[in-house]
Parts: C-alpha cells; structure tokens; sequence
C-alpha cells in the first residue's frame, strides 16, 4: 500500500482533536503529508491549508448552532487575520524572526500551563467596546505578526481569548470563526501555484469533514470547560515545544 493512502485515517485523528480545540490543524496536516511523500510547496502545503479550512469552517457550523461563538470579539478578530497578513509580508524590514517565535512559543507555553494549573481569568470585566477592541487590537496585532513572519497564528488565538476572559469554551468555538477566516486567505494566497491530487484530496478532505464534525458535536455537547481546558493545555505544550525546537533552536 502507497503511503499517501495513511493520509485520510492520520488525518481524521488530527481534526477530530483540533475540531475541539478551534484549531485547524494545519500544523500537522502539511507536515504529515510531506512524509507521506507529497511535495511540500505544489502539494502538502495547499491541500495542508484546505484540510485546515474544511476542519475549521465545518467545527464553526456546530459551534454557531450552539451559540458558543462570541460575536463581538470573533468577527473584528477574523476580519483583522484576514487582512493584516498581506501588510505584514509586504513590510520589508530585516529582522531576525527567532526572537518572535520564542515570544510566541512562551506565550503559548504560558498560556497552557495555566489551563492545566486551573486557572481561571476574570470573566465578565471586558465591556461590550473591550470586547470589539479586543478582536480588532488583537486580531491586528497577530495578523501583521503572522505575515511578517510567514508562520500561521491559529495557535495563538484560544490563549490570548482564555487568558483575556473568555471561557474555554468559548474561546475555543469563537476561534474555529477566526481560523476560518485566516485559512480561507491563506489558500487562495497558495491556490494558484497548487498542484491538487483529485482522489487523494477528496479522500482526506472528507475524513476530516466527518471527524470535523464528530469532535465538535463531543466539545459542545459533551465536553465540559475543565476537559477542553486540559486537552487544549496538552496540545498547546506541544506546539510550545515543536516551536523553539524547530524555529529556534534548530533554524
């Protein structure tokens, strides 16, 4: 059996756990279909992006139906994803990244150890303005980040929302919203230069549709605060670590 045919069983694991966190995913998908032994530019890396659109957009739908998405903060946030990116690849400024990426990977990291310790933010403090300007200061500032850097910001977006009031939960279901929105841009900007396998990638988009599906209906029905909060603490240490292991130590 070719490897590539792994790609739809390894990538319904993938979204059914991203699904609940509000994440797409896209930081496992493009890297495992690399291995598979797709190209990483023409292939894994637009079909990584479509998988991550599909995952997100289909977890929204269930988080929308049960009225888990706060509006005021998710529709400035992913309207400032969506358009910050582009201003921010186009500022030509030498930099090293490695020192953005530790930051964020700390925050990330800071960020999961207080879901795990059981720390809860002060909810209710943001007004009605907070909460809109939160989705605009925050949204802005890590999209720009996003597109100076060239790496995505889906991982971001649950801490900064936890740590700034917003139940797990909730901060999870508002964020699948946000990712949608900086995914479906991150595609188009790769669409042109794809080279899309038809069957590989109906086969994988419709595992992660399904498991899209299945682990958002568990987190909204089933899943209470506490347990998205650990499982989202666990994913989030691994995605600290994959970052200053990669990006920074190994860059």
């Amino acid at each position: 059996m070719e490897p590539i045919y792994y790609a739809p069983p390894i990538c319904f694991c993938i979204a059914f756990v991203f699904s609940m966190l509000g994440m797409g995913g896209s930081q496992l998908y493009i890297p495992v279909l690399f291995w598979l032994g797709m190209d990483f530019k023409a292939e894994a890396i637009p079909l990584g992006l479509l998988l991550n659109v599909v995952n997100s957009s289909s977890a929204a739908t269930t988080y929308l139906h049960n009225r888990l998405v706060n509006w005021r903060v998710g529709l400035p946030f992913a309207v400032t994803m969506l358009l910050l990116p582009p201003i921010g690849a186009l500022v030509n400024v030498r930099m090293a990244v490695e020192p953005i990426i530790l930051a964020f990977a700390l925050f990330t990291a800071t960020a999961a150890t207080l879901m795990l310790s059981g720390w809860k933010p002060t909810r209710g403090s943001l007004s009605r303005a907070g909460q809109i300007g939160l989705g605009l200061g925050g949204g802005g500032v890590l999209g720009f980040l996003v597109g100076l850097i060239g790496r995505g910001g889906g991982s971001f977006v649950v801490p900064l929302l936890y740590i700034c009031g917003l139940e797990a939960k909730t901060a999870a279901a508002t964020s699948a919203v946000v990712v949608t929105g900086s995914g479906i841009s991150g595609f188009l900007s790769h669409l042109p230069t794809a080279h899309l396998h038809a069957r590989a990638s109906l086969a994988t988009a419709a595992a992660v549709l399904l498991a899209s599906q299945l682990g958002s209906r568990l987190m909204a029905r089933k899943m209470k605060s506490k347990g998205v909060r650990i499982v989202f603490g666990l994913v989030l240490l691994g995605v600290a670590s994959t970052l200053i292991i990669k990006d920074v130590i190994f860059s």
